[in-house]
């Protein structure tokens, strides 16, 4: 649809459009810029018709006509339904970035050293995650000694030790039966509560 063609909100529906599909697919698809900073664009052009329109009735007393009144509601109207889309939009990929950095069992380096994740995020959602990590380790900090709040509480572990093999090498951890060098296609029992992050980030995986 070119520019000539298209209505108020169509570009913002389409961000809200973007976030369904994504949502439906449960991928994260790159981070639309282009499409924001239109929309953001459309909501100046927006306020500034706004201003125009009622800038002869700001005086205390005066009262617009009827056509001026059902302009003015128009713009108003328009503006903030581009900014709920846009707000939505944002929201849905917040959502998703969270989603992201819990399925990576809180680790930032892993989740943002996946490039093809890091590609579709914009730099202020990188600075979002940065900070989320940020209150995340701080709040996991003052429990560490009883509960680690990033492992997996979905499906608890039965057992306390487990064997996993070794799928990608992730070099030497430390454990509670001391240092262990995984390296792949090797077997081994340990902890599970000392490699859980490990098997969550598909390093690991349980074999017994």
């Amino acid at each position: 649809m070119d520019s000539e063609n298209r209505l108020f909100g169509d570009q913002a529906m389409a961000l809200v459009n973007e976030a369904r599909r994504s949502n439906a697919s449960g991928t994260l698809s790159k981070y639309n810029d282009p499409l924001v900073r239109s929309v953001c664009r459309e909501m100046r052009t927006l306020d500034i018709d706004l201003s125009r329109i009622t800038a002869d009735y700001e005086v205390e007393g005066s009262k617009p006509p009827e056509e001026v009144l059902a302009a003015a509601s128009f713009y108003h109207v328009a503006l903030r339904r581009n900014k709920r889309c846009v707000l939505a939009y944002q929201n849905h990929r917040l959502e998703k970035l969270k989603e992201l950095y819990w399925g990576a069992a809180g680790s930032l380096a892993h989740l943002l050293g996946d490039q093809d994740i890091r590609s579709r995020l914009s730099p202020h959602e990188i600075d979002f995650l940065r900070s989320y990590n940020e209150i995340v380790q701080d709040f996991r900090a003052d429990f560490e000694d009883v509960l680690d709040v990033v492992g997996d509480v979905t499906n608890p572990p039965k057992e306390l030790n487990v064997i996993v093999r070794v799928v990608k090498d992730c070099g030497t951890i430390q454990t509670e039966l001391g240092p262990i060098d995984f390296q792949r296609g090797q077997r081994f029992m340990v902890r599970r509560s000392d490699i859980e992050q490990l098997i969550t980030q598909g390093f690991l995986e349980i074999v017994g």
